[in-house]
């Protein structure tokens, strides 16, 4: 008890200290568990054996699935079935084919071929998709194609789980628990069966194998149809926290004990419950009862995977580890170039597409974990896999940053190009049509002005048209793009983009190009708002601002003010700030820290004392109470906001 204690406290100490470093370098989380367990493992040799621990820490993988499960509602699938099938499912496929082939070529048996295939076959979804968030190539056409990847991948894990234990090599060695090895029927593995006496599917004949399976399966499947609502509400009704986190933990923990009765992946019995639940309204209590402890034991089970890798063979055999891994990664690369071709992705969202998912992914420690327990392959082959694994996921921050420069490099012809001519030009140019720029465009088009709008997405500008609004495509971080849009004859340059530091690389650009023109642009935050004002900018609106007051509004009106009362007070205090984003506008500087500027820090602190008064002033003019009630009746007026009286009204 003492060791495991102390190996846990070894662990949770050196992940505290390495992951917050590989974030800040930019190698992602997964990463900095994986650099935890290797120090502590192959390089300072603070730890030994970690198979105890790793059974433990083995519960964060079947948390994931359960996670990933609740994360995939069978109608949002079945909308998305033609990306997955055809992107994700040739990737998966071919990925397998080829990588198999050239284990078998080298004379593996075809099972053995098979298992590394499939294992090798899957990306890393964790890093690429956290990378891809970072560096804000998520809503990209490639990053979209990506994303559809490895979420085909993370369902192919399931039956993956299944076909392992199938491809067992009988005569191979597996690895016991205390890390010794153990081949079937001798003496050490008929002790270890006797240990494992409570499989329900032990001696019994192949059909009642199957049978009593699928009675499993479709005992979880009718428990998260019938069973788990009316469990949540009686939990729910002792309106204690911890009673939820605890069965939400029974679910996980009973659906993995099952699974092992009937020798299944408690993986795949968890990513099947998650599934089911989906659609339940209490999938979102479940998801933040269990993401601690998924987080938590992930990162266990991939500081364990790092301790138990075995470096002496990277180093006695270095050439022959980064040549399969420089093949692994040319191989996955070449399949993913092809499929791109096919589904017509342009330059650069092709690169991206190729060289995000080119690397092997966590779940090939998953799986070779699996495979070893189970015999399809030696301890010997199973290490220099995980070395592979773990090689490929070290170079894939590299591999972006070769994106990046062939990115900077490359003609792209659907962002970095204009996709036609812009054959007409107005006074007002609207660039982005996102949420916020599509309701301005509606209301300025309304008046009877012409409008040109600019957005960097081929789908966003395809629907605009279907509507009737003209828009044109071209990405608004080349001049030239602004220029072909008249920015030079305009008397109105709209910026509702969603980028914050193309928005004021944008401004700035505008401005200096024709002093004249009045740009209206968009804030994310009051930081911004700054940015923007030294950029030039005319008028600045912070995206949320304006629907933050109206709720306000609603909330004095609610606590017994009149409808009139609380637009005054909402009218304002619209009007302090605005003079307060003034006064501090002058004394922002970017270069020191908010904290820091001791001048703004006491201007605001003063405006702050001057709303207070302001406000206080306004509501005694008023003859208001600072703590009315509603205890009358709230007069309603729908002239004073349209949309409040058709919310009513409807």
């Amino acid at each position: 008890m003492e060791s495991f204690l102390l190996q846990a406290a070894l662990y949770l100490g050196i992940g505290l200290l390495a992951v917050p470093l590989a974030m800040r370098f930019g190698l992602g989380s997964i990463l900095g568990y994986l650099i935890a367990g290797i120090c502590i493992g192959p390089i300072f040799g603070f730890v030994g054996d970690t198979s105890e621990l790793q059974h433990f820490a083995e519960f964060g993988v079947v948390m994931l699935l359960f996670i990933i499960g609740l994360e995939l509602e069978p109608q949002a699938l079945w909308k998305m079935r033609g990306r997955l099938l055809t992107l994700g499912g040739f990737q998966v496929a071919l990925s397998t084919a080829l990588i198999g082939l050239g284990a078998y070529a080298i004379g593996l048996a075809w099972q053995t071929s098979l298992a590394i295939g499939l294992i090798f076959a899957l990306s890393s979804t964790a890093i690429v998709l956290q990378t891809l968030n970072e560096k804000d190539l998520i809503q990209s056409s490639g990053g979209r194609s990506a994303f559809s990847v490895l979420l085909m991948q993370d369902i192919a894990v399931i039956p993956m789980l299944a076909l392992l234990p199938l491809l067992a090599v009988a005569a191979e060695p597996s690895l016991r628990p205390d890390g010794s090895i153990t081949r079937p029927g001798d003496a050490a593995s008929l002790e270890e069966a006797a240990h494992h006496s409570l499989s329900m599917v032990e001696g019994l004949p192949g059909w009642a194998i199957a049978l009593i399976t699928a009675m499993a399966i479709a005992a979880i499947v009718l428990a998260g149809m019938f069973l788990t609502r009316p469990l949540f509400r009686y939990i729910n009704a002792a309106r204690l926290r911890e009673l939820n986190t605890a069965l939400s933990l029974f679910i996980v923990v009973s659906i993995a004990v099952l699974m092992n009765l009937v020798g299944l992946s408690p993986a795949l019995g968890a990513f099947l419950a998650g599934v089911l639940l989906a659609g339940s309204e209490f999938r979102h209590e479940l998801e933040s009862d269990i993401e601690p402890f998924k987080g938590m034991l992930l990162g266990l089970f991939f500081i364990t995977v790092g301790a138990g890798i075995n470096f002496n063979i990277l180093f006695g055999e270095p050439l022959t580890i980064l040549g399969l891994t420089v093949a692994l990664i040319l191989i996955k690369g070449a399949v993913l170039f092809v499929i791109s071709l096919f589904f017509t992705m342009s330059g650069k969202d092709r690169m991206l597409f190729t060289l995000s998912l080119a690397q092997a992914g966590e779940f090939g420690f998953v799986l070779i974990s699996l495979a070893l327990q189970q015999s399809v392959f030696s301890v010997a082959l199973g290490q220099y896999l995980l070395l592979i694994v773990a090689m490929s996921m070290l170079l894939t921050p590299l591999m972006f940053i070769v994106y990046e420069k062939l990115a900077k490099q490359m003609a792209d012809s659907s962002e970095d190009k204009i996709d036609e001519t812009i054959d007409e030009s107005g006074p007002i140019i609207i660039a982005g049509i996102g949420r916020f720029g599509q309701v301005i465009n509606q209301m300025v088009s309304s008046a009877g002005f012409k409008t040109t709008v600019l957005d960097h997405d081929v789908k966003t500008i395809e629907l605009l048209r279907k509507f009737g609004f003209k828009g044109y495509l071209g990405n608004l971080r080349r001049p030239e793009v602004l220029q072909a849009a008249g920015l030079a004859k305009a008397k109105v340059f709209v910026v509702a983009l969603d980028d914050k530091e193309l928005t004021t690389r944008v401004v700035k650009y505008a401005k200096r190009i024709h002093p004249g023109i009045h740009v209206v642009a968009r804030a994310v935050d009051r930081m911004h708002v700054y940015e923007l004002h030294q950029a030039g900018a005319d008028d600045i609106v912070r995206e949320l601002f304006d629907s933050s007051l109206r709720a306000g509004r609603y909330v004095l009106e609610n606590l017994g003010w009149t409808e009139y009362d609380a637009a005054k007070l909402e009218q304002a205090f619209f009007r302090h700030d605005r003079r307060a984003l003034r006064d501090l506008a002058d004394l922002w500087d970017p270069q020191v820290p908010v904290h820091a500027n001791t001048a703004f820090v006491e201007r605001a602190k003063d405006l702050n004392k001057d709303l207070e008064t302001q406000i206080l002033q306004e509501m005694q003019d008023r003859g208001i109470s600072p703590r009315a009630e509603p205890d009358t009746p709230v007069s309603k007026d729908d002239d004073l906001d349209p949309e409040r009286a058709w919310e009513e009204k409807t």
